[in-house]
């Protein structure tokens, strides 16, 4: 089960929990395999030339299977027709995180600050064509900020890098940063999403701020290369929809942030990215963004 993060990152989470359970369903081992890099693109990659027997799966998230379309030059791999959709699995909203240090509280007197010192603040990403990435540049294009752009492999380094100082403003997926938001390390402004998020009750919406219609969140789903027979990709859709329905896996992604996806099932999966692709081609050229 290839994982597009390093370890401790939301698809590492999703998937070593998914991976105990479909290693008992099934009654065979799921290995996870940590794949980072590119926004996800490095695992894609690997996925698409693997066998179409199964055994080879990626938990992939919209940045692979979305995004990368608009941001990745030479893409070697079409997300349309290269993979076998299983199932999608959870949404995961972003948060916008600053340091503490920068002295701000909330959201407008952030934005006012950088509108009178472009470029003077680092902001990171767990790649290039990332949902980070993307969030953080239709941002950026709505409020009328600029800010240094520094890409990581993956989100647990990306909020390391936050953690030393090393950037100063980020929008991470909730999970990895409800440990440092709790204990006063990084300082939330906004979350990603139309609504509030449960787990973060304070937190107010972009909207809410005058920002329109904004609400950007990351899905991950399984996938497989293409051509997986019917029969094995029916075996496992099944077995995933047990796992997520178990009572100990929805209070893990309840506490994490995590929103279980209604998108269940092989061809609602495939018709979701189908979707997100045009979704996020619009984002993209929203945000300026260029393929690189």
């Amino acid at each position: 089960m290839l994982v597009p993060a390093a370890p401790g990152g939301n698809p590492d989470i999703m998937a070593r929990a998914l991976a105990q359970k479909l290693t008992v369903a099934l009654n065979a081992p799921f290995v996870v395999e940590n794949a980072p890099g590119a926004g996800g693109v490095v695992a894609a990659q690997s996925t698409v030339k693997s066998p179409p027997d199964g055994y080879t799966l990626f938990v992939a998230d919209s940045g692979s299977l979305a995004i990368a379309l608009s941001t990745t030059a030479g893409l070697a791999y079409d997300p349309r027709k290269d993979f076998t959709p299983i199932t999608a699995l959870a949404s995961v909203p972003t948060v916008l995180v600053v340091n503490p240090e920068l002295g701000f509280k909330d959201l407008k007197s952030f934005i006012a600050a950088m509108r009178e010192a472009p470029n003077k603040v680092n902001y990171g990403s767990p790649g290039i064509g990332s949902v980070h990435h993307i969030t953080m540049a239709v941002f950026l294009a709505q409020t009328k900020i600029q800010l240094e752009h520094i890409a990581y492999r993956g989100g647990t380094p990306m909020v390391d890098a936050l953690l030393r100082r090393e950037v100063q403003a980020a929008w991470s997926g909730i999970p990895n940063v409800m440990e440092p938001i709790r204990l006063g390390k990084l300082q939330p402004l906004a979350v990603s999403t139309a609504e509030r998020q449960p787990t973060l009750p304070n937190v107010p919406t972009l909207a809410e701020k005058g920002l329109g219609q904004f609400d950007i969140a990351t899905m991950m789903g399984l996938v497989g290369p293409a051509g997986i027979p019917p029969a094995v990709v029916g075996k496992l859709e099944k077995a995933v929809a047990t796992a997520l329905r178990e009572p100990d896996m929805v209070a893990r992604l309840d506490s994490l942030g995590m929103s279980f996806a209604p998108e269940q099932g092989a061809a609602a999966y495939r018709t979701f990215i189908i979707n997100d692709i045009d979704k996020y081609e619009k984002a993209s050229k929203q945000a300026g963004l260029t393929k690189q």
